[in-house]
């Protein structure tokens, strides 16, 4: 995993530096330390998700050219088949399979997430937008600004994410979640 971190650290810099845009501004921009935005770069840190759709924003590319290195062609539509999304780990409490990385322009980024059981409680995270979470299997506990909302199979839920937020997995069972970032 820390090898994948490392390519897609190296494409955002690369980018970055064609763009013109400092270490400091992308870190500013990302309302995040300028040590963490370092290690993200280095591969050092794995890029959350919702950070990495914000940075694909900035640079003006499309988040599947961070993700794989290829530019999405794709403009009318795109298939992506069960279980053959990008898999992007970029937070250790999720795993996220990306569903349209070959579609360009895209105004959301799907994808399933995947939430295994744990002991701790998840890291709260946030971004700007707004995101959408469909619960596909499991029960899943939802944190967002001092809430906690508990989601079963079926239920959705649509949020400011520039709150602070996490999801767990209860009854010690995975669970797996659609979510859209906006």
């Amino acid at each position: 995993m820390k090898e994948k971190s490392k390519e897609i650290g190296a494409r955002i810099r690369e980018l970055r530096e064609l763009s013109k845009i400092t270490e400091e501004e992308m870190a500013d921009y990302l309302g995040i330390p300028l040590k963490t935005y370092r290690r993200y770069e280095t591969g050092e840190d794995d890029i959350p998700a919702s950070l990495l759709f914000e940075t694909a924003q900035k640079l003006k590319v499309d988040m599947s050219l961070l993700l794989t290195g290829e530019e999405a062609r794709m403009h009318i539509f795109t298939v992506t088949r069960k279980g053959k999304g990008v898999k992007v780990e970029r937070r250790k409490q999720y795993k996220y399979e990306s569903l349209a990385e070959k579609f360009i322009h895209k105004k959301a980024e799907p994808f399933i997430v995947t939430v295994e059981p744990r002991e701790d409680k998840p890291e709260m995270n946030s971004h700007p937008g707004q995101e959408f979470n469909y619960i596909l299997e499991g029960r899943i506990r939802f944190y967002i600004h001092e809430n906690e909302i508990i989601l079963n199979e079926g239920d959705s839920i649509f949020f400011d994410s520039s709150y602070p937020h996490a999801m767990e997995a209860l009854n010690g069972k995975r669970a797996k979640f659609l979510a859209i970032i906006m």
